[in-house]
């Protein structure tokens, strides 16, 4: 009995980590849009720390996703769907962090210009979203299509007779 615990293997952190800086980098892009119409600083300062909690989040997911790839794609019948999550997670990942930088360099702007910024960060925004959503369909396809990273018992279930 020299199995690690189910918690810890490897290929658990990827999920355990991806679901927080989805719902932080879709907040901020609600948030960000929300801004663009309101005259309250909330909104934009709040999509902000959205927006640097879920990119810091997003590159750890990567990181997770990458340490699982290994293990769990030696048991897929279609790694290309594998493959396409990894390319598209990279792409969601760099849109939204260069719209952090955008972000965090728009202070030095004219005021004429923020306007015209801001509505590109909401735009960058929107397309990461678009591009996270279909990273995600990509990994529930992986999951529940191909069972990656999926401990499939025993036909009786015997693992868990005592």
């Amino acid at each position: 009995m020299n199995e690690i615990p189910e918690f810890w293997r490897t290929e658990v952190f990827h999920p355990l980590s991806v679901h927080f800086p989805i719902v932080l980098l879709l907040m901020a892009s609600l948030f960000k849009l929300i801004g663009l119409w309101s005259s309250k600083i909330t909104w934009t300062h709040g999509g902000r720390v959205l927006l640097v909690l879920g990119v810091i989040g997003i590159w750890i997911s990567v990181y997770t996703g990458d340490l699982a790839d290994g293990i769990v794609s030696r048991e897929l019948c279609d790694p290309t769907v594998l493959k396409d999550h990894e390319n598209f997670a990279y792409i969601a990942s760099w849109i939204f962090t260069g719209a952090l930088l955008i972000e965090l360099l728009k202070d030095y702007i004219h005021s004429l210009k923020k306007k015209i910024t801001n509505i590109l960060i909401v735009l960058a925004l929107l397309a990461g979203s678009g591009v996270l959503a279909y990273v995600g369909h990509l990994g529930a396809s992986l999951v529940y299509q191909q069972a990656a990273g999926v401990y499939i018992p025993a036909e009786d279930c015997s693992e868990f007779n005592d």
